[in-house]
């Protein structure tokens, strides 16, 4: 069975643009290009969700840090380059 429905859409500018696009490169008509997103689109909305793999990092020991506590900057620099940051 075969529904023929009329209605009127309102599309973005950027949507329209790229439907435009699609019509002249394609050459077809505007009416085939919304079917046809429209069908792609809903059968990706329609897909269940694919989880994403659990990407893991791996930790290194780096040993002793050269500076105790890093909270105070001023006291990282002064370790760092010296007192003649200041």
């Amino acid at each position: 069975m075969l529904l023929c429905v009329r209605t009127t859409l309102t599309l973005d500018d950027d949507v329209a643009a790229v439907i435009e696009r699609l019509r002249k490169t394609r050459r077809a008509s505007f009416k085939t290009i919304v079917n046809e997103a429209l069908r792609l689109g809903l059968q990706h909305m329609a897909a269940p969700q694919r989880k994403c793999a659990t990407f893991r990092t791996e930790s290194a020991d780096l040993g002793r840090g050269l500076v105790g506590n890093v909270d105070n900057v001023t006291e990282v620099l002064a370790v760092v380059e010296g007192e003649s940051f200041r």
